[in-house]
């Protein structure tokens, strides 16, 4: 398998910086192709502008996802952003490895999805009379391809539970999960989360890199969060609600948008 690792932290000798370096290893000795972008390494420009379409005229008045459109269409994006995206058509397997600050994404990993996940690529494809919203979630251009987030989070895991106090982390990770991944047509299995990460001991490292090992082998074969297709006939595609029969109405929170 063909796997793109994104990494986002600033300091290599972190937890984060020693299970990148454990992911790109054991995905190697596993047998597969690994391409990475560490982030702050690459100094990747985070803030999206004008910038980032050479041809635009910018007496004008910027359209993002207009210009996002010409500029990925007639390949005139800046190199930068050219160069990640073939890496993701490269990619059979996106991970994207973050700690969580601020109950999300480093900056400049939205950074990295703002200036990649171009219109044409990601997203704005696919429309049609059976198909009025396009091919979007379950369906975008990435579909066939499968995603996992590995993400480092102080917090204890109790306090990211249903009833924790810092909220559900399936919730707190529903943007990224669905509305990015899933939306732009990735397979998202369930995300590698290391809890506690203030202060780890010798030991709790030693059984993290088991486990990330571990996780690592089943890549291909693992079952994906089993997320509704837009246009899989659950949801109404005018109001874009999910129709009355489609969902026990006991269920509560986001996971009313997975499959019963």
């Amino acid at each position: 398998m063909k796997v793109l690792v994104v990494y986002a932290h600033p300091e290599p000798k972190s937890l984060n910086g020693s299970l990148f370096k454990v992911t790109i290893e054991e995905l190697k000795r596993l047998g597969h192709e690994v391409k990475t972008s560490d982030l702050y390494a690459m100094k990747w420009k985070a803030g999206i502008d004008a910038d980032d379409y050479p041809e635009f005229d910018k007496s004008g008045r910027l359209d993002i996802a207009g210009e996002s459109g010409k500029g990925y269409n007639n390949s005139s994006l800046t190199k930068d952003v050219l160069e990640e995206q073939e890496k993701l058509k490269w990619a059979d397997l996106l991970i994207l490895q973050f700690p969580m600050w601020w109950f999300s994404m480093p900056a400049i990993l939205k950074g990295w999805i703002d200036r990649v996940f171009t219109n044409g690529l990601a997203y704005g494809v696919g429309y049609s009379d059976e198909k009025p919203h396009g091919e979007r979630y379950g369906e975008g251009s990435f579909k066939g391809k499968r995603a996992m987030l590995s993400i480092t989070i102080g917090g204890s895991e109790n306090a990211f539970s249903e009833t924790g106090l810092s909220g559900d982390i399936f919730d707190l990770l529903y943007p990224i999960q669905h509305g990015i991944l899933y939306y732009t047509g990735y397979s998202v299995l369930n995300p590698f989360l290391v809890h506690g990460t203030f202060s780890v001991s010798d030991e709790a490292y030693a059984k993290t890199v088991a486990e990330l090992r571990e996780r690592l082998k089943n890549l291909e074969t693992e079952e994906p969060i089993a997320f509704r297709t837009q246009n899989g006939g659950d949801y109404d595609l005018k109001t874009l609600k999910l129709k009355p029969e489609a969902f026990d109405p006991k269920v509560r929170g986001l996971k009313i948008h997975l499959k019963k």
